[in-house]
Protein backbone atom coordinates (compact mmCIF):
# COMPACT_ATOMS: atom_id res chain seq x y z
CA UNK A 1 0.00 0.00 0.00
CA UNK A 2 1.05 3.61 -0.48
CA UNK A 3 2.85 5.06 2.51
CA UNK A 4 5.19 7.79 3.72
CA UNK A 5 5.18 10.87 1.47
CA UNK A 6 2.96 9.17 -1.12
CA UNK A 7 0.29 8.67 1.54
CA UNK A 8 0.86 12.23 2.79
CA UNK A 9 0.03 13.56 -0.67
CA UNK A 10 -3.24 11.62 -0.74
CA UNK A 11 -4.15 12.68 2.80
CA UNK A 12 -3.36 16.30 1.77
CA UNK A 13 -0.77 16.75 4.49
CA UNK A 14 2.24 19.04 4.28
CA UNK A 15 4.94 17.82 1.92
CA UNK A 16 7.33 20.72 2.48
CA UNK A 17 10.92 19.51 2.64
CA UNK A 18 10.03 16.00 1.49
CA UNK A 19 11.33 14.35 -1.66
CA UNK A 20 8.61 13.60 -4.19
CA UNK A 21 10.73 11.74 -6.73
CA UNK A 22 9.77 8.23 -5.58
CA UNK A 23 6.55 6.37 -4.89
CA UNK A 24 6.62 4.87 -1.41
CA UNK A 25 4.89 1.61 -0.60
CA UNK A 26 4.86 -0.49 2.58
CA UNK A 27 4.31 -4.25 2.78
CA UNK A 28 3.35 -6.06 5.97
CA UNK A 29 6.70 -7.81 6.28
CA UNK A 30 9.57 -7.62 8.75
CA UNK A 31 12.26 -7.51 6.07
CA UNK A 32 12.65 -7.23 2.34
CA UNK A 33 12.50 -3.47 1.79
CA UNK A 34 14.35 -2.07 -1.19
CA UNK A 35 14.84 1.08 -3.21
CA UNK A 36 14.42 0.93 -6.96
CA UNK A 37 14.12 3.43 -9.76
CA UNK A 38 11.15 5.59 -8.84
CA UNK A 39 9.90 3.28 -6.07
CA UNK A 40 10.88 2.84 -2.42
CA UNK A 41 9.45 -0.37 -1.00
CA UNK A 42 9.33 -0.49 2.81
CA UNK A 43 8.91 -3.69 4.83
CA UNK A 44 7.28 -3.15 8.23
CA UNK A 45 4.46 -4.61 10.32
CA UNK A 46 1.05 -3.07 9.63
CA UNK A 47 -1.74 -3.23 12.20
CA UNK A 48 -5.37 -3.20 10.95
CA UNK A 49 -5.75 0.40 12.16
CA UNK A 50 -2.77 1.42 10.03
CA UNK A 51 -4.72 0.71 6.84
CA UNK A 52 -6.91 3.28 5.12
CA UNK A 53 -8.34 4.01 1.67
CA UNK A 54 -8.28 7.31 -0.22
CA UNK A 55 -9.82 7.68 -3.67
CA UNK A 56 -9.95 3.91 -4.00
CA UNK A 57 -6.25 3.48 -3.18
CA UNK A 58 -4.92 1.57 -0.20
CA UNK A 59 -2.81 3.90 1.94
CA UNK A 60 -1.42 3.99 5.44
CA UNK A 61 -3.66 5.80 7.91
CA UNK A 62 -3.01 9.44 8.74
CA UNK A 63 -1.50 8.53 12.11
CA UNK A 64 0.77 5.85 10.65
CA UNK A 65 1.78 8.16 7.80
CA UNK A 66 2.73 10.93 10.23
CA UNK A 67 4.74 8.54 12.41
CA UNK A 68 6.51 6.94 9.43
CA UNK A 69 7.58 10.37 8.20
CA UNK A 70 8.46 11.46 11.72
CA UNK A 71 10.85 8.49 11.84
CA UNK A 72 12.42 9.03 8.45
CA UNK A 73 12.18 12.67 7.32
CA UNK A 74 14.09 15.72 8.45
CA UNK A 75 12.91 17.05 11.79
CA UNK A 76 11.37 20.33 10.55
CA UNK A 77 9.60 18.62 7.65
CA UNK A 78 8.26 15.93 10.00
CA UNK A 79 6.91 18.51 12.44
CA UNK A 80 5.20 20.32 9.55
CA UNK A 81 3.52 17.03 8.56
CA UNK A 82 2.35 16.38 12.12
CA UNK A 83 1.15 19.96 12.58
CA UNK A 84 -0.86 19.83 9.36
CA UNK A 85 -2.55 16.56 10.33
CA UNK A 86 -3.44 17.94 13.76
CA UNK A 87 -4.59 21.28 12.34
CA UNK A 88 -6.93 19.54 9.89
CA UNK A 89 -8.29 17.42 12.77
CA UNK A 90 -7.39 14.25 10.88
CA UNK A 91 -5.66 12.81 13.94
CA UNK A 92 -5.02 13.67 17.58
CA UNK A 93 -1.97 13.41 19.81
CA UNK A 94 -3.23 10.26 21.52
CA UNK A 95 -3.45 8.47 18.16
CA UNK A 96 0.02 9.59 17.19
CA UNK A 97 1.44 8.51 20.53
CA UNK A 98 -0.25 5.13 20.25
CA UNK A 99 1.21 4.44 16.81
CA UNK A 100 4.63 5.69 17.91
CA UNK A 101 4.52 3.30 20.89
CA UNK A 102 3.94 0.38 18.52
CA UNK A 103 6.97 1.49 16.51
CA UNK A 104 9.27 1.58 19.55
CA UNK A 105 12.61 0.04 18.69
CA UNK A 106 12.23 0.78 14.97
CA UNK A 107 14.72 2.96 13.16
CA UNK A 108 13.94 6.62 13.81
CA UNK A 109 11.55 5.92 16.71
CA UNK A 110 13.27 8.40 19.10
CA UNK A 111 12.87 11.21 16.58
CA UNK A 112 9.22 10.29 16.06
CA UNK A 113 8.61 10.72 19.78
CA UNK A 114 10.33 14.13 19.69
CA UNK A 115 8.25 15.21 16.70
CA UNK A 116 5.03 14.29 18.47
CA UNK A 117 6.13 16.08 21.64
CA UNK A 118 6.62 19.41 19.86
CA UNK A 119 3.81 19.16 17.27
CA UNK A 120 0.89 21.55 17.59
CA UNK A 121 -2.24 21.81 15.47
CA UNK A 122 -2.42 25.53 16.21
CA UNK A 123 0.14 26.14 13.48
CA UNK A 124 -1.74 27.00 10.30
CA UNK A 125 1.15 26.82 7.85
CA UNK A 126 4.62 25.40 7.34
CA UNK A 127 6.05 28.85 8.01
CA UNK A 128 4.36 28.97 11.38
CA UNK A 129 5.60 25.46 12.23
CA UNK A 130 9.16 26.35 11.29
CA UNK A 131 8.92 29.66 13.16
CA UNK A 132 7.82 27.84 16.30
CA UNK A 133 10.84 25.54 16.10
CA UNK A 134 13.14 28.51 15.47
CA UNK A 135 11.80 30.18 18.62
CA UNK A 136 12.46 27.03 20.59
CA UNK A 137 16.05 26.82 19.32
CA UNK A 138 16.56 30.49 20.22
CA UNK A 139 15.49 29.83 23.80
CA UNK A 140 12.38 32.01 23.59
CA UNK A 141 9.33 31.24 25.74
CA UNK A 142 6.63 29.10 24.17
CA UNK A 143 4.01 31.30 22.52
CA UNK A 144 0.26 30.91 22.46
CA UNK A 145 -0.92 30.14 18.93
CA UNK A 146 -3.77 31.87 17.10
CA UNK A 147 -4.37 34.16 20.08
CA UNK A 148 -7.40 36.42 19.91
CA UNK A 149 -6.90 40.11 20.62
CA UNK A 150 -9.99 41.95 21.79
CA UNK A 151 -10.00 45.42 20.25
CA UNK A 152 -12.51 48.24 20.24
CA UNK A 153 -15.53 46.25 19.13
CA UNK A 154 -13.38 43.95 16.98
CA UNK A 155 -11.47 40.73 17.51
CA UNK A 156 -8.14 40.09 15.84
CA UNK A 157 -6.31 36.78 15.67
CA UNK A 158 -2.52 36.75 15.69
CA UNK A 159 -0.19 33.86 14.87
CA UNK A 160 1.85 34.00 18.09
CA UNK A 161 1.38 35.75 21.40
CA UNK A 162 3.01 36.17 24.78
CA UNK A 163 0.15 37.95 26.61
CA UNK A 164 2.05 38.37 29.88
CA UNK A 165 4.86 40.09 27.96
CA UNK A 166 2.42 42.22 25.92
CA UNK A 167 3.91 40.96 22.66
CA UNK A 168 2.37 39.39 19.56
CA UNK A 169 3.98 38.22 16.34
CA UNK A 170 3.04 37.33 12.79
CA UNK A 171 4.66 35.20 10.13
CA UNK A 172 4.06 36.91 6.79
CA UNK A 173 3.84 34.21 4.17
CA UNK A 174 2.59 35.02 0.70
CA UNK A 175 -0.15 32.41 1.07
CA UNK A 176 -1.59 34.36 4.00
CA UNK A 177 -2.16 37.43 1.84
CA UNK A 178 -3.56 35.24 -0.90
CA UNK A 179 -6.19 33.95 1.52
CA UNK A 180 -7.08 37.51 2.53
CA UNK A 181 -7.52 38.66 -1.06
CA UNK A 182 -11.17 38.75 -2.17
CA UNK A 183 -12.13 38.25 -5.83
CA UNK A 184 -11.43 41.43 -7.76
CA UNK A 185 -9.70 43.11 -4.82
CA UNK A 186 -6.54 45.12 -5.39
CA UNK A 187 -3.61 43.52 -3.48
CA UNK A 188 -2.67 46.99 -2.24
CA UNK A 189 -5.97 47.12 -0.35
CA UNK A 190 -4.99 43.98 1.58
CA UNK A 191 -1.63 45.49 2.52
CA UNK A 192 -3.27 48.72 3.72
CA UNK A 193 -5.91 46.79 5.69
CA UNK A 194 -3.18 44.71 7.35
CA UNK A 195 -1.28 47.90 8.27
CA UNK A 196 -4.40 49.41 9.85
CA UNK A 197 -5.00 46.14 11.71
CA UNK A 198 -1.47 46.25 13.11
CA UNK A 199 -1.89 49.89 14.16
CA UNK A 200 -5.05 48.98 16.09
CA UNK A 201 -3.26 46.08 17.80
CA UNK A 202 -0.39 48.41 18.81
CA UNK A 203 -2.96 50.84 20.22
CA UNK A 204 -3.85 48.09 22.71
CA UNK A 205 -0.35 48.44 24.19
CA UNK A 206 0.91 45.33 22.41
CA UNK A 207 4.27 45.22 20.67
CA UNK A 208 4.15 43.56 17.24
CA UNK A 209 6.97 41.63 15.57
CA UNK A 210 6.83 40.31 12.01
CA UNK A 211 9.06 38.21 9.79
CA UNK A 212 9.06 36.55 6.40
CA UNK A 213 10.08 33.13 5.09
CA UNK A 214 13.70 34.04 4.34
CA UNK A 215 14.27 35.14 7.94
CA UNK A 216 13.44 31.76 9.44
CA UNK A 217 16.74 30.17 8.41
CA UNK A 218 18.72 32.90 10.17
CA UNK A 219 16.32 33.63 13.00
CA UNK A 220 18.76 35.45 15.30
CA UNK A 221 17.72 39.01 14.25
CA UNK A 222 14.05 38.11 14.70
CA UNK A 223 14.77 36.57 18.10
CA UNK A 224 16.55 39.78 19.11
CA UNK A 225 13.53 41.85 18.07
CA UNK A 226 11.30 39.63 20.16
CA UNK A 227 13.62 39.87 23.18
CA UNK A 228 13.56 43.69 22.91
CA UNK A 229 9.77 43.59 22.76
CA UNK A 230 9.63 41.34 25.84
CA UNK A 231 12.03 43.66 27.70
CA UNK A 232 9.82 46.69 27.01
CA UNK A 233 6.83 45.10 28.76
CA UNK A 234 6.08 45.71 32.47
CA UNK A 235 6.71 41.99 33.14
CA UNK A 236 9.86 41.82 31.03
CA UNK A 237 12.49 42.43 33.69
CA UNK A 238 14.16 39.09 32.97
CA UNK A 239 14.73 40.16 29.33
CA UNK A 240 16.38 43.50 30.15
CA UNK A 241 20.14 43.69 29.94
Amino acid sequence: MLSHVSAAVLHRLSTWGLRLDRIHRTRDLRSGGRVGRGVHLHAAPLAPEDVDEVDGLAVTSVARTVVDLARSAGFEAAVAVADSALHKHLVDLDELSSVAARCAGWQGAPQARRVITVSDGGSESVGESRSRLAMQRAGLPKPKLQWKVQGDGRTYEVDFAWPELRTVAEFDGLSKYGRLLRPGQDPAEVVVAEKLREDEIRDLDLRVARWIWSEIDDFAPVADRLRRAFAASPAGAAWRR
